[in-house]
């Protein structure tokens, strides 16, 4: 008989596999034993359920929520500028429509005012607006050829996120702790930082759990106040009070998961265990007042206290390095239409200012501390944006979904090279198109996992991150 993927040997072996595939009878007796042990962290535990040896155990994924300008950025093309305010030659658009746009029809071509130079070993050009990332492009792999399929906000953060536009699915995050789980017992698997004036737009069903077990969702953690709401212990509840009623609700979640199978029972145990141990963990996380002056400068952190991207940076590195599997920073505000508050003139010189420094710098401090070998950082948004401009009192761009630029690093990443080519005017991808279910294929593999084989039956049917698409790129490979 084929072996069903959904039983290969190296999921047999783990918890996961009795929560997701087992219900009554012998997964709810095995469910028993493991309680009885005490290992009811289903989330906090290092399943090893690799399909091959993984390169990377962690992942920083820096989303830029809005869709940066690779042509303001990292994709020079010095025919677009020779042929800034002129038509479109509708070779290169033929057939295509873009967001709000209708055809293309009316709209000049926009070619960028920043300047692009040369930099590193590996001679990338890098804006002139990147002035820190400039200092990195040899040690990390930037893909210009990166496609989706959707081009309105919430959708395409969606798809990039979870391999889906609809609603329901698993985010990228999710996956990764529900097939190989975390080395943190204090902190939660998978954890999502925000910055920038307002949240992502589809909040959060992008650091989902879907249909998988919740225990393994995105856990937002705030910058003032209790890291996560309703953490602290009532001042008139001591500890060992609550210790008791932890116990207390411990012991009757066990008997009811015992008989039921349920697996968001051991959710629910889960959650008050993890709540509990955080207490202590979550705050001390959250306390960069012990980092030298030389890093807090490294990242540009002027205030301690202060929500900023470049906080955020630094909380994703101390978060790999206590254990957490999969961390998430979503900074908003690169929406660049050239409406009010949305120009690439004025507004989007402040987001990239933003960002530069700071992404920088964790790459930088990652590999000072010997932990870039093994992390993987990615740098990008759900979209780009088009080479003509739009017609708005100021200068913007729209929704581009053919072409735009990510980078990747650290992790079995190649570092110092540019890959992909587009064409002359930045429409379309001429050589090795990177597609988002590729994207995520390549991110799995390295991280161990076959993603054809890490599934979930859901419905009646098995689904995985990369649906029924999806190819490792192994140019972007070391």
């Amino acid at each position: 008989m084929p072996e069903n993927p959904r039983l290969h040997p190296l999921h047999a072996q783990t918890r996961r596999h009795f929560f997701s595939q087992c219900g009554m009878g012998i997964g709810s007796l095995a469910l028993g034993s493991l309680l009885a042990e005490g290992r009811a962290d289903i989330a906090g535990a290092s399943l090893s359920a690799q399909h091959h040896r993984p390169k990377a155990k962690n992942v920083i994924f820096l989303f830029m929520a809005g869709g940066p300008s690779q042509l303001e950025l990292f994709d020079y093309k010095p025919r677009l500028i020779e042929l800034n305010a002129q038509p479109i030659p509708q070779s290169f658009i033929e057939g295509k429509r873009f967001a709000f746009m209708g055809s293309s029809n009316g709209f000049n071509l926009l070619g960028t005012r920043k300047k692009f130079r040369r930099s590193g070993q590996s001679g990338a050009w890098v804006s002139d607006m990147l002035p820190h990332m400039a200092k990195i492009v040899d040690d990390i792999s930037i893909v210009t050829t990166c496609k989706t399929e959707l081009f309105n906000h919430a959708p395409a953060k969606l798809f990039m996120n979870t391999g889906s536009g609809q609603f329901g699915r698993p985010s990228m995050g999710a996956w990764v702790t529900y097939g190989i789980g975390s080395e943190s017992s204090d902190l939660p698997g998978f954890v999502v930082l925000q910055s920038g004036p307002r949240g992502p737009r589809g909040g959060s069903v992008l650091w989902g759990s879907g249909f998988l077990p919740t225990t393994y969702q995105g856990v937002p953690l705030r910058n003032q106040g209790d890291p996560i709401l309703n953490l602290s212990t009532p001042t008139e509840v001591s500890q060992v009070e609550q210790r008791k009623v932890l116990d207390t609700v411990r012991a009757m979640n066990q008997q009811r998961l015992q008989v039921t199978g349920d697996q968001e029972i051991a959710t629910r145990i889960n959650a008050y265990e993890m709540a509990y141990r955080m207490q202590s963990s979550a705050p001390e996380l959250m306390d960069i007042s012990g980092e030298s002056k030389a890093t807090l400068d490294l990242y540009g952190i002027k205030d301690q206290k202060e929500s900023t991207y470049a906080r955020n940076c630094l909380l994703a590195r101390r978060l790999v390095e206590r254990g957490t599997r999969f961390v998430q920073l979503y900074h908003t505000n690169w929406d660049s239409h050239g409406g009010k508050g949305e120009t690439l003139e004025d507004d989007f010189p402040k987001v990239v200012q933003d960002v530069d420094q700071a992404s920088a710098a964790l790459i930088h401090d990652l590999k000072s501390r010997g932990l870039l070998e093994d992390t993987i950082v990615i740098w990008g948004g759900e979209f780009g944006r088009t080479p003509m401009g739009e017609n708005r009192e100021k200068t913007g761009r729209n929704h581009h979904i053919d072409a735009f630029t990510m980078w990747f690093a650290g992790g079995g990443f190649k570092a110092g090279q540019v890959y992909g080519r587009t064409d002359e005017l930045g429409f379309g991808i001429e050589d090795r198109p990177a597609h988002v279910h590729d994207i995520h294929a390549t991110l799995m593999h390295l991280l161990g996992i076959n993603h054809e084989q890490l599934t979930f039956r859901s419905q009646g049917r098995d689904y995985r991150l990369t649906d029924v698409y999806g190819k490792v790129l192994q140019g972007l490979l070391a």
